[in-house]
């Protein structure tokens, strides 16, 4: 039996079992950030790491994994490299956060969230706040109106021209 949790219309609601592919905008954004060293490496930069050999002692890949990924992200406009240079020292560079980066925040919360959830860490978890008033932050699903919109509320429509 299969339960749709979200309203499809437009040619996504005709399309019956036909794939997506690039034509999908979450696989689109999977095929950026859709591995784990990926996600684990906007996260580092959502902390504030930007120099690679930061990165790659915090999320504990090889350079050769850190730099791929890296490149792939830059080249996807999610993080930019901007050079710095240390006195006496070559020039280097460090990784930012794009503003097309900054707006997988909810995402990361999101996955924070749901993890902090359903895996929860027996050593304790960890709590994300409003630094202005002290209450949980979450990730949620709202309308551009400010509503927030229950999940089988949401319509997913395919054939919406730019």
């Amino acid at each position: 039996m299969s339960v749709m949790t979200v309203q499809l219309a437009g040619r996504l609601a005709r399309r019956g079992d036909v794939a997506l592919g690039d034509r999908c905008a979450v696989d689109r954004t999977f095929q950026v950030v859709g591995n784990r060293t990926a996600m684990l490496l906007l996260r580092e930069a959502f902390y504030g790491a930007t120099r690679f050999e930061q990165l790659v002692k915090r999320v504990g890949v090889t350079e050769a994994v850190a730099s791929q990924r890296l490149k792939e992200l830059v080249a996807a406009g999610v993080l930019a490299k901007q050079p710095y240079r240390e006195p006496g020292q070559r020039t280097r560079f460090e990784y930012v956060l794009t503003p097309a980066g900054h707006e997988l925040v909810p995402v990361l919360l999101g996955l924070l969230q749901w993890g902090v959830r359903h895996l929860p860490d027996p050593t304790g978890q960890v709590a994300v706040t409003h630094d202005g008033c002290g209450a949980e932050v979450r990730a949620a699903l709202r309308c551009a109106d400010g509503h927030d919109v229950e999940e089988d509320e949401v319509v997913i429509r395919g054939d919406v021209a730019r």
